[in-house]
């Protein structure tokens, strides 16, 4: 059986991604095939597609990239299922993620491992659910996990408006945290919304010169110097570094931690643990059906245009998620 999906063979900007026929994936042990009606745009995709940082070419291909598919936010309709699948059958509405390794939810069906799949959480249509995923799992274990945010705590989120910011101002508010969201003005209301007790308009206002400090710290992108975080944390604080240009990926493996310590602080690089995946979705689901996280959607895209999509995606300032939606 033939299916369309998005793939690319070499590497660079969107333009490398194209649409067209390939074979349809068939299940395997604990695998189901599952018709796929919507998946997100990440940047764990615009990495891959573009080979940024350099060290993606060391696992999927030097010169060309050794795996063509893109795309891990999943959201869709389990169609058959493989040997030893247990849990789900022919019918389900289910959302969750493709293998990291392979990826692969840009397309109209999948295969996906039966514990990488939770219920369509109550409530959300199959678009919010894919937005869900990838960027709800990140903030998650970003405030739950990695900066242990517990209430009557600070918390200082720098790119705040996007796909996980968006996640990380409501989870730290669930946690019960003080929080002040930086992002940009076009998501000034947006971020209010969220319920963030103070909102800064990055072109207003700078948090690195006010004398506020902070027991936690989220940098979503590469704006500000991993230095300017260290000096804005409270003694005993926790830098999490959810995303970032090579250079500070860099400088904070190589040198972070020894420069935080100094400081009496901590700064902890997030690399999501996959383990904990099947319990982070359950949790995310209880979260959305209790009124406390709700996924934000900027554009939703049909699967045919994702090179525009990721044109979009590329230029920033995205609020919320963009979604490719699957006929």
């Amino acid at each position: 059986m033939k299916m369309k999906a998005i793939t690319y063979d070499r590497y660079g900007g969107p333009e490398v991604l194209r649409f067209g026929e390939q074979d349809c994936p068939v299940p395997g042990e604990g695998e189901v095939l599952l018709r796929v009606r919507a998946a997100s745009v990440n940047a764990l995709d615009d990495r891959r597609m573009r080979a940024d940082p350099f060290l993606i070419r060391f696992f999927n291909g030097l010169f060309a990239p050794r795996l063509h598919a893109l795309g891990a936010d999943v959201a869709g309709v389990v169609d058959r299922v493989g040997p030893g699948v247990t849990r789900l059958r022919p019918g389900d509405e289910v959302f969750g993620y493709a293998p990291k390794e392979s990826l692969g939810a840009w397309a109209e069906f999948a295969a996906i491992r039966e514990e990488a799949l939770a219920p369509l959480p109550a409530g959300l249509d199959f678009a919010e659910a894919a937005a869900v995923v990838l960027a709800g799992c990140t903030a998650l274990q970003a405030v739950r996990d990695r900066a242990a945010v517990r209430p009557g705590r600070s918390v200082l989120i720098q790119g705040a408006g996007g796909g996980v910011g968006t996640f990380l101002v409501q989870l730290a508010k669930a946690y019960g945290a003080h929080v002040t969201a930086v992002c940009g003005p076009r998501s000034v209301e947006l971020v209010e919304s969220l319920a963030a007790d103070r909102v800064l308009d990055y072109t207003k206002q700078d948090f690195a010169e006010e004398d506020a400090s902070y027991d936690a710290i989220f940098g979503v992108n590469g704006s500000r110097s991993l230095k300017t975080y260290r000096d804005r944390l409270a003694p005993g604080g926790t830098y999490v570094m959810v995303g970032g240009d090579s250079r500070q990926l860099f400088e904070a493996i190589l040198l972070g931690k020894w420069r935080f310590a100094r400081s009496g602080k901590t700064i902890e690089v997030l690399t999501l643990d996959e383990d904990r995946h099947a319990e982070d979705l359950e949790e995310l689901r209880s979260r959305i059906a209790a009124g406390q996280l709700r996924p934000i959607l900027d554009r939703v895209f049909p699967l045919s245009r994702t090179a525009e999509a990721m044109r979009a995606f590329g230029r920033g300032h995205v609020r919320g998620k963009i979604v490719l939606q699957v006929p």
